[in-house]
């Protein structure tokens, strides 16, 4: 699966993250990057949401 924006190959957490906090049904997605430009926040920020919610059980995530 790649990025829309800029075809960047994606991880699953990518994808996890999108769809946690974008759209649960999406079937195009944002990579990291991407993303954290989209929300106007530095990438650090989704990597400690992608902990939080890895940490919280949200099967999306797999560990």
């Amino acid at each position: 699966m790649l990025c829309k924006n800029c075809n960047k190959s994606l991880t699953s957490d990518e994808k996890s993250l999108y769809m946690k906090i974008v759209n649960r049904q999406a079937t195009q997605f944002l990579c990291k990057t991407c993303l954290a430009n989209y929300f106007s926040v530095e990438e650090s920020v989704l990597d400690q949401k992608i902990k939080q919610f890895k940490e919280n059980g949200c099967l999306l995530f797999t560990k």
